[in-house]
């Protein structure tokens, strides 16, 4: 291990590393499930379903590997939230233009991802990505940590801990902060969900609970605090289920199957690629798909590397991080894994951030959550018993801390700022870490040119700032 990932100069053991790679996987093991419900309408059973959920498990641990042995970085790779909708639009419209069914469209729109990939790893190799990151001015990389922080926090509060309920005649999916601590009285919110009000309270106060536990944990010095602050909450909410709602925690596992549907994944999207339907959809709409895929995988993923690298003390004063070429191929390697599998595209997940938090500094942490990625093919069913509350409390304690980046952005240059505030507000509220850049370096761009500093912005961050100005406001 320490010829592998040089554990001693990097401050780490073989112990931390590996309770790092666990938490980060219980922060993000969530995906296991979620992606395949997404890419598929939550059909869940069907054979597309169990192909793509083992696509997930496969691809992640293969591009996560790649991450761990190219790059010596803890930082974990699953299909990318956001990205994964995206798909399933894209997918579902390439249905119904091409009058087919949802898995031959499924089938069309891999392709698009395999284009990605490919495209990924020349550019990766000849540096041409990361010339793309040192165009990021060094203000917005400086604020990249910190936004990432506050969507990681408004992941933990919203659509993480999100609770489907029926009430007042009508349906909808409630949330902590917006809903039950926005809600004008419990007795208004308690009428608005149903039955599901009761849920909602176990879930915040698995929520605090775990959070609470991370915190004093990590006061006194205890490097496994996040993996514990996760435990103690998800004992909290099983015992919930089990003493107030009468409910077996575990029940599932009952009825699960341990067997891996190999032949589903190979009858639906092991290298299905449908170049054929792909084709009619026509080269400008397929160029544009392209394209927009690579914005968005390019910099979210940028812009978590940047931002985690900086909160592990990774980066140099300019946010710049050693090995990055070896991380972006790892990247564009796990989303050619993700395409001949059958999952939309492979990126460095923000949860990785959880890993760092808890001591993580090298590959062992990214080799850990491979090795259970892999495992989950045969125990996805023990994974999904984690529940989402108890990940939440991870991710608004790793949220608070990534805000400490702040100290590093010069407030009083009005004009390094005002991109910093936007990107801030921007990645929680669109959800999106790239549409979070792309707004910074328009912003950064247009103030550079209208008072006078022009000649201060580089060529290619006009290009970058173009393609995005493109990308919000030119309909196609």
């Amino acid at each position: 291990m320490e010829q592998v990932f040089h554990l001693r100069e990097n401050g780490t053991s073989v112990r931390t590393e590996i309770l790092a790679g666990l938490t980060t996987f219980m922060t993000m093991a969530y995906i296991i499930a979620l992606n395949p419900n997404l890419l598929t309408g939550f059909d869940v059973g069907s054979p597309l379903w169990n192909g793509v959920f083992l696509a997930t498990c496969l691809a992640s641990a293969l591009g996560t590997a790649c991450m761990a042995f190219l790059a010596n970085k803890p930082f974990v790779m699953a299909p990318g939230m956001g990205l994964n909708s995206f798909f399933a639009v894209i997918t579902a419209n390439i249905a119904a233009m091409m009058e087919t069914d949802y898995t031959n469209a499924f089938q069309a729109a891999l392709c698009i991802i395999l284009v990605e990939g490919v495209l990924f790893v020349p550019l990766s190799l000849f540096r041409v990505r990361e010339k793309i990151v040192t165009a990021i001015p060094a203000c917005v990389r400086l604020g990249i940590g910190p936004s990432i922080g506050l969507m990681l926090m408004n992941i933990g509060l919203g659509s993480n801990a999100g609770i489907y309920a029926e009430g007042n005649g009508y349906s909808a999916p409630f949330y902590v902060m917006r809903d039950f601590f926005g809600a004008m009285t419990p007795g208004v919110l308690r009428d608005s969900m149903g039955s599901e009000y009761a849920v909602m309270v176990l879930s915040v106060i698995t929520m605090f609970v775990g959070l609470f536990v991370i915190i004093l944990l990590s006061l006194r010095g205890v490097r496994a605090a996040v993996l514990l602050g996760m435990l103690a909450a998800s004992i909290v909410y099983w015992a919930g289920q089990a003493f107030v709602f009468h409910v077996n925690p575990f029940e599932s596992l009952s009825s699960a199957s341990f067997v891996p549907p190999f032949a589903d994944m190979v009858s639906t999207t092991l290298f299905k690629f449908n170049f054929a339907s792909f084709m009619r959809i026509g080269w400008f709409t397929a160029i544009t798909l392209i394209i927009t895929f690579c914005m968005i995988d390019m910099f979210d993923t940028i812009g978590t590397l940047i931002g985690t690298a900086s909160r592990a003390g990774m980066t140099d004063k300019n946010g710049n991080m050693p090995n990055m070429r070896e991380a972006l191929l790892s990247d564009a390697i796990g989303t050619v894994a993700g395409a001949c599998t059958g999952t939309s595209t492979v990126t460095t997940f923000v949860e990785s951030a959880s890993g760092v938090e808890a001591g993580g500094r090298t590959g062992l942490t990214a080799l850990t959550a491979a090795v259970m990625f892999l495992l989950c093919v045969f125990i996805a069913p023990v994974a999904a018993v984690i529940p989402a509350p108890a990940t939440s409390a991870a991710l608004i304690y790793v949220g608070i801390l990534m805000l400490q980046g702040l100290r590093n952005v010069d407030f009083s240059a009005v004009d390094e700022a005002v991109p910093v505030f936007l990107m801030l507000l921007a990645m929680p509220v669109s959800g999106s870490i790239g549409h979070g850049i792309g707004l910074a370096m328009i912003c950064y761009t247009v103030i550079k040119i209208f008072t006078g500093k022009a000649n201060q912005v580089s060529a290619l961050t006009y290009v970058i700032s173009a393609l995005f100005l493109v990308k919000f406001f030119a309909a196609v």
